[in-house]
């Protein structure tokens, strides 16, 4: 299930942002309590209802059925006047393999192009994040970008792969 964020959820946020795995291929490196509730602050923000504030566009919490939070859901907005996005997510490691990423990237895809008039949405990460290419492939989006070295992320040159869909390939799904 996706729901919008409340701050009633920094325990979960923080023990997922505190994890060297969970940040490993991430821009940001691990937080923590105070920097992981700055970042809950801006997802409870992005998921209010006619929110226009930056970059970030949605922000969702995604839970089990008895209410445990287990992953982050995100969608930027990268050129408005191009209707273009980014979606990204994060998942506890306690989690993987079980098919939420998957899951939960189909339904934010699904509200960028129908409910946020989006025309293109990219996924970009570290190359060597395997797991998280796979999720991409499975929704459809192809890879269109390989960069070598293009990125320093937390001290070392990064390759990063680029994967996207638009509208079009998203309603012939």
């Amino acid at each position: 299930m996706l729901r919008p964020y409340t701050m009633d959820d920094l325990d979960a946020v923080h023990d997922m942002h505190s994890r060297p795995e969970v940040t490993r291929y991430l821009l940001f490196d691990v937080r923590d309590r105070d920097e992981a509730r700055t970042a809950l602050e801006e997802r409870v923000a992005a998921g209010r209802p006619g929110h226009a504030g930056g970059r970030l566009l949605l922000a969702l919490a995604v839970v089990l059925p008895g209410g445990t939070l287990i992953g982050d859901v995100v969608l930027f907005q990268e050129t408005p006047e191009n209707r273009q996005g980014e979606i990204g997510y994060i998942f506890h490691p306690d989690h993987a393999g079980h098919g939420y990423a998957t899951e939960a990237a189909r339904a934010m895809l699904g509200l960028g192009f129908e409910a946020y008039g989006l025309h293109r949405i990219v996924g970009r990460l570290d190359a060597r994040n395997t797991a998280s290419a796979r999720v991409l492939e499975r929704l459809g989006m192809r890879r269109e970008a390989h960069f070598v070295q293009n990125e320093m992320v937390k001290g070392e040159w990064t390759d990063e792969l680029v994967y996207a869909m638009v509208e079009d390939e998203w309603k012939s799904l």
